[in-house]
């Protein structure tokens, strides 16, 4: 098992909003009966990573208006296709809208925002490089949020390309896309990307670390 610095990792939540995990308001909505799971496993990690001094960085898609969703020609399709699971997207996550919340299970008070992500990437046109390296002092990420198919399987990729050692918190990370998706993408990025880890391993890693 791999050891993990609490001094040099830092957790990155990505969309870990009310417009993915609460379905009263979402608008590109996980299934309704893994959402509560999801966020209860993701909240125990949070919690106890955080008494260990990890940082958490939530990262947050957000729109200034629908026309910077259309702007992507395969999303302005999928808005108005009855057999695509983005259907709809066009309302998704409008500045101002309750999708935009973070999770209140999820967030902390000393947890950082990166806000105004706008693409799957959550480093295009967002300074969450420079929160990890500069702020942060990080060299290794731990990926969490939705969807394991699309959003953290781009952060994992780029990670990579800049360089950061990536576990992927196996027990966090959930996707609309489903189960056999979802598992899918674990499965590739541990093979290509990182480390796929449970809770337990992620603690277990930090514990031996010495730190």
């Amino acid at each position: 098992m791999i050891s993990l610095d609490p001094t040099r990792t830092a957790i990155v939540a990505i969309d870990m909003h009310r417009g993915h995990l609460d379905p009263t308001v979402a608008t590109l909505p996980l299934a309704a009966e893994r959402c509560g799971p999801v966020i209860k496993r993701a909240a125990a990690l949070f919690d106890a990573l955080r008494l260990r001094g990890v940082p958490i960085v939530h990262v947050v898609t957000e729109y200034r208006d629908s026309a910077e969703i259309a702007a992507n020609p395969f999303w302005k399709a999928a808005h108005d296709d009855p057999s695509k699971a983005r259907r709809g997207i066009l309302r998704h996550n409008l500045a101002g809208g309750p999708g935009t919340e973070i999770i209140a299970e999820l967030r902390g008070p000393r947890d950082l925002v990166v806000r105004g992500k706008k693409r799957y990437s959550s480093f295009h046109a967002t300074d969450l490089e420079f929160v990890l390296r500069r702020t942060l002092g990080a060299d290794t990420v731990i990926l969490a949020g939705i969807n394991t198919t699309t959003c953290v399987l781009c952060a994992g990729f780029e990670a990579t390309n800049l360089d950061f050692r990536v576990i992927v918190a196996a027990d966090a990370v959930d996707s609309m896309d489903g189960e056999e998706m979802h598992r899918f993408a674990l499965r590739l990025m541990g093979a290509a990307i990182g480390w796929p880890m449970t809770n337990a391993d992620i603690l277990e890693s930090l514990s031996t670390s010495g730190g």
